[in-house]
């Protein structure tokens, strides 16, 4: 699916803004500041209803403005598309695909998939575990979306059994219930599990081969390390009735899927602890790459790829060896402070925007 047209309103620092967007690459141009940033947070905004950058969707809403509205024009082989987002501080969002109105656009199996570079994605590499593990859920939900209600079903039997904890350790709920949600929640735990580890198998080769030709020479490695080893739900099920006294202390489920991790590892020591910041930006941008592969393969066609400010991070090479890789087939947006950083930038099929503070222009090319 291809992302033709971009239109928002009181988003970020737009009050209003029109795009359209060329088939293969995009250059976003523009002093910083300029609000680069905020189209790209607009484009993953109108993919996937969320903002890449805050976990407060009352960020998005311009100073002054009751409501922000995104909405993307799509085209693929079944003709063309719309989705909209529109957001009033204090109220639920209103998601609409093809103008019938949805819970998530990521539950919507004709959309537009979207992977994102961004200097604030960092966090990913150097954050908690809990960020490397939703943005795996995130990913196996793309890969295959009839998989996605695994999560939501894991997520409400720990909150269950955390609440069931919480009851007995205050005296007034017996044990005797805690059993079944220890095998609901093992259920859903294997399969996410076993989910999460298939969606690494579809990047480990990937990421490795695309950290080494952008530069993060050495032993690359993306691992998954899951807190149970448990071969059928029954066996998780008694690894969690074993570890009930230390959960009923701690008043919450210390076992399961819920403490999984996703490990990046440059010459077997992980970039979170150890790596420079060049080498995490370098590993982020490998990772997501791997992605892009991942999906082009299962979803049929790649994904929209947004690469904020990448080229001030890479030498003339290794901005060369990206402009190859991200040349081919799909969907990329680029934006930078010079165009020169961009290498193909003055080729006549590539798309130029100009962006100074509220306001976006087409540029033609030379």
């Amino acid at each position: 699916m291809v992302i033709s047209g971009l239109s928002l309103r009181d988003f970020r620092s737009y009050e209003s803004a029109q795009i359209e967007l060329g088939a293969g690459l995009t250059i976003v141009c523009g002093a910083n500041g300029a609000g680069k940033t905020n189209l790209v947070e607009g484009l993953y905004f109108g993919c996937t209803g969320r903002s890449f950058r805050t976990a407060n969707d009352r960020e998005v809403v311009r100073f002054g403005a009751a409501v922000a509205r995104v909405e993307l024009a799509a085209v693929d082989g079944d003709g063309e598309h719309c989705f909209s987002v529109g957001f009033a501080p204090g109220e639920p969002k209103r998601l609409h695909a093809d103008g019938v109105a949805v819970e998530r656009l990521t539950d919507v199996q004709a959309r537009p998939l979207v992977c994102v570079f961004a200097p604030d994605r960092l966090e990913l590499i150097k954050g908690s575990p809990a960020l490397r593990r939703a943005h795996l859920d995130a990913l196996v939900e793309a890969l295959w979306p009839a998989r996605a209600q695994t999560r939501r079903a894991y997520a409400r039997a720990l909150a269950q059994r955390n609440a069931l904890l919480g009851r007995v350790r205050a005296g007034i709920a017996g044990r005797v219930s805690l059993g079944a949600w220890d095998s609901e929640l093992a259920h859903h735990g294997v399969a996410l599990r076993d989910n999460r580890a298939a969606a690494v198998g579809e990047l480990t080769d990937a990421f490795a081969e695309h950290a080494e030709a952008l530069g993060l020479t050495g032993d690359t490695e993306l691992a998954y390390r899951p807190r149970t080893t448990a071969a059928a739900a029954e066996e998780l099920a008694g690894e969690l009735a074993a570890r009930v006294e230390s959960d009923l202390i701690r008043g919450f489920t210390g076992h399961g899927p819920h403490r999984d991790e996703l490990l990046l590892r440059h010459d077997r020591h992980e970039l979170r602890v150890y790596g420079s910041q060049g080498q995490q930006r370098l590993a982020l941008l490998a990772l997501l790459l791997a992605e892009r592969d991942a999906l082009t393969r299962s979803r049929g066609a790649p994904p929209l790829l947004l690469l904020d400010d990448v080229t001030s991070e890479l030498d003339g090479e290794h901005r060369a060896r990206l402009a190859e890789i991200v040349a081919g087939e799909g969907q990329t947006v680029v934006t930078t402070t010079d165009v020169a950083q961009v290498p193909g930038a003055q080729e006549r099929s590539v798309t130029r925007l100009v962006v100074s503070p509220g306001a976006v222009m087409s540029e033609a090319v030379a």
